[in-house]
């Protein structure tokens, strides 16, 4: 009696250990199979590898491969806002990963490649800055660090572009004082862009239009220097003369 329960103790043991072995085979396959597909660019059969990879095989040493190359895929395929999700992930909860760096990378390029024009919303263009700006922090040492601080500049400039054309706006629908506010901010946020020295020419503008005159021929020579350098000092001191005429005539 105790022999044959000690046989069917050891028949279960090894049917166990063979289902393991088998869906470790299995599993394998799937992420070889998956990894084939991303480099034939069949991006959703890679997705479709490697989610089976994380269904079946969630506790495997390859678990964190697998959630990486699924961001992988989905960013290749250009749908970066799901290779967002998939990386955050696995910087979340497998953060001993060692794909963990290029993955919080890629989090900041799906956002900035998702950051539209200016004159549209910039809620990715800031959450791209914001998530760069970290990684710089996180990896000092990095080898995507030059890319990254590039990357800031180019979407700070677009944010600057924004606040300029929305104070041209205000010109044009003569709310000078609204205007002023908007060359304001990017005088104070962004004055390390090319953007800044066209604010300066925007506010002349909006403090001579605003019969500020003084105020403007001040701030006119305040920045005579950069704005001749760029060839804007002429068109901002037009307004002045324009609006001094304007004001000399009672109208």
């Amino acid at each position: 009696m105790k022999a044959t329960k000690l046989y069917i103790l050891i028949f279960l043991f090894l049917g166990c250990a063979g289902t393991k072995n088998d869906l470790d085979i299995s599993v394998k396959q799937a992420f070889e199979q998956g990894l084939n597909n991303l480099d034939n660019e069949k991006y959703l059969k890679a997705q479709a590898d490697f989610k089976s990879v994380l269904v079946k095989g969630g506790g495997t040493d390859i678990a964190d491969d697998a959630q990486y190359y699924l961001g992988v895929a989905y960013f290749r395929n250009k749908e970066y806002l799901l290779a967002i999700a998939e990386f955050e992930k696995l910087s979340r909860r497998m953060g001993y990963s060692p794909f963990v760096e290029d993955a919080r990378f890629k989090i900041c390029e799906s956002y900035r490649i998702e950051s539209p024009e200016y004159f549209h919303d910039q809620e990715y263009t800031q959450k791209a800055i914001e998530r760069y700006q970290e990684f710089l922090d996180d990896y000092p040492n990095s080898k995507f660090n030059k890319d990254a601080t590039q990357s800031i500049k180019t979407l700070r400039k677009k944010l600057a572009e924004k606040l300029y054309n929305t104070g041209l706006l205000y010109i044009k629908l003569e709310e000078y004082n609204s205007a002023k506010i908007f060359f304001q901010s990017i005088i104070d946020e962004y004055y390390d862009t090319d953007i800044v020295i066209f604010a300066h020419q925007g506010m002349v503008k909006a403090l001579a239009r605003n019969r500020e005159i003084e105020d403007a021929i001040a701030y006119l020579d305040k920045y005579e220097k950069e704005l001749d350098e760029r060839k804007l000092f002429i068109d901002a001191n037009k307004t002045i003369d324009m609006m001094k005429k304007v004001i000399s005539k009672g109208k």
